[in-house]
Order: structure tokens, then sequence, then C-alpha cells
């Protein structure tokens, strides 16, 4: 069973309560959990892509450790961002790879 994600909550729980309620109960709650549909690994390698590609580096450093916990390995974190920086630029793929080097070393 995946941890109960909370970072809505925690974070904007008071200031945007609606959206950290869909946040956890809906993103992360029943879309995350729908594994029956597609594994977590494959969510995050996913998720990871689509932040890469809009350079969206915080989130993308969140979701690099999930990806982690989801089973990821540092071998298709570096193939994903390899095979993206042709896609969605090499700047965004350097910025990428010194995420990734420090979650996965």
């Amino acid at each position: 069973m995946p941890k109960k994600q909370t970072a809505g909550r925690d974070n904007l729980g008071e200031f945007a309560p609606k959206f950290a309620e869909l946040n956890d109960d809906v993103l992360f709650g029943e879309v995350w959990s729908r594994e029956d549909k597609m594994s977590a690994h494959d969510r995050s390698l996913i998720t990871c892509s689509a932040l890469l590609a809009q350079g969206l580096f915080p989130q993308l450093e969140s979701h690099m450790k999930i990806a982690k916990q989801n089973g990821v390995t540092e071998e298709e974190m570096v193939e994903l961002i390899t095979h993206l920086s042709f896609y969605a630029g090499w700047p965004k793929a350097w910025s990428a790879f010194g995420i990734a080097k420090h979650i996965f070393e």
C-alpha cells in the first residue's frame, strides 16, 4: 500500500485547502493508487519526464525521490534524462542530471 500523501495539507492546508485536498486525496490518493492500471514505477517515469520537459526542477526533485522509492533505478533515470535531452533540451538535461546524481548517489 502506498504511503499516504500529506504534502498538500502540510504546505497549503490552511492557505488553499481545496487544492491541498485535491493533491493529497485525488491525485495521490486515487490516481497514483490505481496500480492495477499502471504501476507506480511507470507513473514515476512518466511524471519525471513531464516535469523535466517543462523545466519544473523543484517538482522534479521531489518526484525523483518518489521514483526511487517506487523502484526506478539509477540506470533507468539516466536513460530517461539522456533520451529526453534531445526532445526537451540539453540545458534541461544538465539540470536534471544534477538532481538525479544527488538523489541516486
